[in-house]
């Protein structure tokens, strides 16, 4: 299938830019943005294009949001940058070959966190201007290993790199205390032995949108360490132990099947 980096966008929100990767010819179809990891210190290279060529392989168009690590505390600017990413997509949707009622956000770690952010606090018009709350809704989120909680499972540098040193301020971005029954659906994948981001923040994660039935797939992974990516050899990083692995690998399978009938199904509430 032919795919290019077709353009860079500049966001007009502090030092964000947008990768389009956009599948030849542009006909209407499924969009994945995709937000590295990094703790909020750096966004991932090895969770960029590669993740991104692989959901054109998939049939998507992906897009890689570069948000903005500079500064810190960085508070909801990358939210907010995450906003105009999706907003620009559904804008630009006739151009581009992007159907309006199917883009999906896809987050690594940190990057997770943020991508669900977006999923929890789309419906605030106070925190997002310059655009309409359904521009900037995603209509699915895959959250891979996210970071989720300010409490005792933390990645506690995260917290930092968005609210500084204060407990009480970290608080405020737990994500699992965000969750509302406007959450779009959600996949999720973890492994047990992540020593970076405890198993457990998927798992607070998991019981907080199912206390409020928002549709969700979770899969846990018995081995792999923090950050496998696709788990694949174009994504290895073999001095920190991320070999490839053709079990995890299958997350990539799963949550395509999972985003293909999610987008088929189009009873979600918009």
């Amino acid at each position: 299938m032919d795919q290019r980096k077709m353009m860079k966008l500049d966001c007009p929100l502090g030092n964000a830019s947008l990768d389009c990767f956009l599948i030849e010819p542009g006909v209407s179809r499924g969009s994945v943005v995709i937000c590295p990891g990094g703790g909020y210190d750096f966004c991932s290279l090895r969770e960029a294009d590669p993740v991104a060529h692989a959901f054109n392989r998939a049939g998507y168009h992906a897009f890689v949001l570069w948000y903005d690590c500079e500064e810190p505390p960085l508070g909801l600017e990358p939210a907010r940058q995450l906003a105009w990413a999706v907003t620009e997509l559904r804008r630009n949707a006739d151009q581009w070959g992007v159907n309006p009622r199917k883009i999906a956000v896809c987050g690594f770690s940190a990057g997770a966190h943020l991508a669900g952010t977006l999923g929890a606090l789309w419906q605030n018009d106070d925190l997002f201007t310059g655009s309409k709350a359904e521009e900037r809704r995603p209509d699915a989120l895959i959250l891979s290993y996210p970071v989720v909680t300010a409490g005792k499972y933390a990645n506690r540098q995260s917290f930092v790199n968005l609210a500084g040193a204060d407990a009480a301020a970290q608080q405020n971005f737990s994500l699992e205390t965000m969750v509302t029954e406007q959450m779009p659906p959600t996949f999720i994948w973890h492994t047990m032995d992540d020593d970076e981001v405890p198993v457990q923040n998927a798992l607070l994660l998991s019981r907080a949108l199912m206390a409020v039935n928002v549709p969700q797939e979770l899969h846990l992974f018995q081995n792999g360490v923090h950050g496998l990516s696709l788990a694949t050899a174009d994504t290895s990083d073999l001095a920190n132990g991320r070999v490839p692995d053709g079990h995890v690998a299958k997350w990539f399978t799963l949550a395509s099947e999972w985003l293909t009938a999610v987008f088929s199904s189009r009873k979600q509430a918009r």
